[in-house]
């Protein structure tokens, strides 16, 4: 999965509970574990490309 693609999943898990449609108690759930996994997903992500700028900036620096 791409970051691009958790994304998407996530705007859809956001977008579905803020309409208000009717969930079970199991499917409120469900989204929200997906929704939390996504989110770290997603960090992780953001983490490992801003380690590779900051390699390339120590690297132009030396």
């Amino acid at each position: 999965m791409t970051y691009d693609e958790a994304l998407e999943k996530l705007s859809k898990i956001v977008s579905s509970l803020e309409t208000g449609e009717a969930l079970s108690m199991e499917e409120y759930k469900q989204k929200a574990k997906e929704a939390q996994q996504l989110i770290a997903f997603c960090r992780e992500q953001l983490t490992g490309v801003e380690n590779d700028f900051r390699q390339i900036l120590n690297t132009q620096e030396s």
